[in-house]
């Protein structure tokens, strides 16, 4: 009966050792997490790059990183030539769907950026893909100048909505001809959700807005294909043969480009050009790997310390 009690004791006393260790444990991850995170800026750094494989990929936005229409941010293509100096892949990718990728191309030759249409990710191609794989006949809400992205699908009896940047089909008439063919059944499809974007005469309304008008009428939820969604950087990052935990996204974008990126598990650097505003950088937890002032900022960040 002693023996039985003694034993009993010793099975109490090891649960509440548990728990206490488990207690501890807790509290230890919790100092740690808040001291990594109100910290010294390069200390952040450190514990953000431990147990990260070494770099082999770099995605870069487009419109408002490296041009804003036909300017482009000055030092950009310098950095972008000595960033293909470094042994890693570069993959540009754009949530973009004001033209097609043949178009993007071009203009961005002509700024003189080297670079070639296969290197190009684009929200456009992942629409595309999506619509062949359910079968989907859209009804396209996009630029007349992006329509030859979807060649070859049929959109007769349109039987989904799909909604990019067209600022010349967002009248009454067609919106409301989206939302009624919603509310029939058919699928909607965001090729993105940005709030706005950056021209020469400023910010501008992106297709985020007329999406999420069309989801509050017809009480549904939009299927997004490009940034900020994880599936749309596996998809850029498997083209290169890496896994996020290799690579490192540049953007103007908080949301879009770094906060996407960081949650599929890259690092991203913001730039203070383009669309970003003061205090972009506080409005994503976690917040950006860095924030810096522009494009070549970011290119001597990543050659000095990430390879």
């Amino acid at each position: 009966m002693f023996s039985l009690l003694i034993k009993q004791r010793f099975l109490l006393l090891k649960q509440f050792s548990c728990r206490v260790l488990d207690k501890r444990k807790q509290d230890l991850k919790k100092i740690i997490s808040n001291t990594i995170h109100y910290c010294h800026p390069v200390v952040r750094q450190i514990f953000s790059m431990a147990g990260r494989r070494a770099l082999k990929a770099v995605l870069i936005d487009l419109s408002g990183t490296l041009h804003v229409e036909d300017t482009a941010v000055p030092g950009a293509q310098d950095a972008l030539h000595c960033l293909r100096q470094a042994s890693v892949s570069v993959k540009f990718v754009t949530n973009t769907t004001k033209e097609s990728k043949r178009n993007l191309l071009e203009r961005l030759q002509r700024l003189n950026f080297d670079l070639q249409e296969k290197e190009i990710f684009t929200s456009l191609s992942a629409a595309r893909s999506l619509l062949e794989q359910k079968q989907h006949r859209p009804l396209l809400l996009v630029e007349d100048s992006a329509l030859e992205d979807f060649t070859g699908i049929d959109t007769s009896h349109p039987n989904a909505v799909v909604v990019g940047l067209a600022p010349d089909h967002f009248n009454y008439q067609t919106l409301n001809r989206a939302f009624r063919m919603i509310l029939d059944g058919a699928p909607l499809i965001a090729i993105h959700k940005a709030r706005y974007y950056k021209r020469k005469d400023g910010l501008a309304l992106g297709p985020g807005p007329f999406v999420t008008g069309l989801e509050y009428a017809a009480e549904c939820k939009a299927t997004v294909v490009g940034k900020p969604e994880k599936t749309f950087f596996t998809q850029a990052l498997s083209e290169l043969g890496c896994s996020p935990s290799e690579a490192v996204m540049i953007g103007d974008d908080v949301r879009d480009d770094v906060g996407g990126a960081q949650n599929a598990g890259m690092l991203g650097i913001l730039v203070r050009t383009g669309k970003y505003r003061e205090g972009d950088e506080n409005k994503i937890s976690p917040p950006p790997h860095l924030t810096c002032d522009s494009f070549p900022d970011a290119v001597e960040h990543i050659l000095q310390n990430l390879l």
